[in-house]
């Protein structure tokens, strides 16, 4: 009774006093494609304004993202570039499936320098990417993994200009590093995707592979299987209309319903 009554005087005289600030901020981490960035960015924003958790974001190749998940790495929410790798973690039950949805979708387009002579416009079997690329370049991310190589590879494939072009290939980490190399014009050519070339003035897109030369570009997002309980109003939030207005101000297509 008198340690309690200790305390109770001790918040009395000290009415400022307050607990750790670990016990007040909530904060939720989100592994998001490198090619989410700038909307994520804003999307977050408005996420914190309206719940005020704050939300960091580490922004790479969806492959490297969800390898580091794979490894134990703290985060609450997975947005993938692709179905593959959100399949993989579904697999390897690293998210909550509940919570998964096919959030965005994207276009595959091809850039150059901004002050590049060079107009493609519809990606054909006919168009002749070693050519075009000149001495230079022709940079994607790696082919292998990061999910903007996948598609290029496949379009290119369908299209049957992929040996053509290979020589030429310089993979990149992932979808923004392949976009800093055209916008120094290190690289002369770069396929990425359309909402990349928007937020880039150093670029311009010559040309667009069509829709059906490559999977169907698709953004999931889902929680971690080790997300924390602040984390379970995010995914809600990622299919409002708010987030809705954003993502489209940058470009990508919204696949869902928006909740509100």
């Amino acid at each position: 009774m008198r340690r309690y009554l200790l305390a109770l005087i001790v918040l009395l005289i000290l009415p400022g006093l307050s607990l750790p600030a670990s016990a007040q901020d909530k904060t939720i981490t989100v592994f998001a494609a490198a090619s989410m960035k700038n909307a994520l960015d804003d999307v977050n924003a408005a996420f914190t304004k309206q719940t005020g958790i704050k939300v960091t974001a580490s922004y790479a190749a969806s492959s490297a993202l969800m390898k580091q998940i794979e490894q134990g790495a703290p985060a609450d929410v997975f947005v993938s570039a692709d179905l593959e790798w959100m399949d993989y973690g579904a697999q390897k039950k690293l998210i909550k499936d509940d919570t998964r949805v096919s959030l965005l979708g994207n276009r595959l387009v091809l850039i150059a320098p901004k002050d590049s002579r060079v107009d493609v416009g519809t990606i054909t079997s006919r168009t002749d990417l070693a050519r075009l690329a000149g001495d230079g370049r022709i940079t994607t991310g790696d082919v292998k993994a990061v999910p903007v190589g996948k598609y290029a590879k496949a379009a290119m494939e369908k299209l049957g200009i992929w040996a053509a072009a290979e020589p030429k290939m310089a993979m990149a980490e992932n979808v923004r590093a392949a976009l800093v190399l055209v916008a120094r014009g290190e690289a002369s050519l770069g396929i990425v995707y359309e909402t990349d070339a928007k937020v880039e003035p150093n670029v311009k897109i010559v040309g667009a592979f069509p829709a059906d030369s490559h999977p169907p570009i698709v953004y999931p997002a889902a929680l971690t299987a080790t997300a924390k309980a602040d984390a379970a109003p995010y995914p809600a939030f990622l299919r409002s209309q708010t987030a809705k207005t954003i993502f489209e101000t940058y470009g990508f297509t919204f696949l869902v319903k928006p909740t509100s």
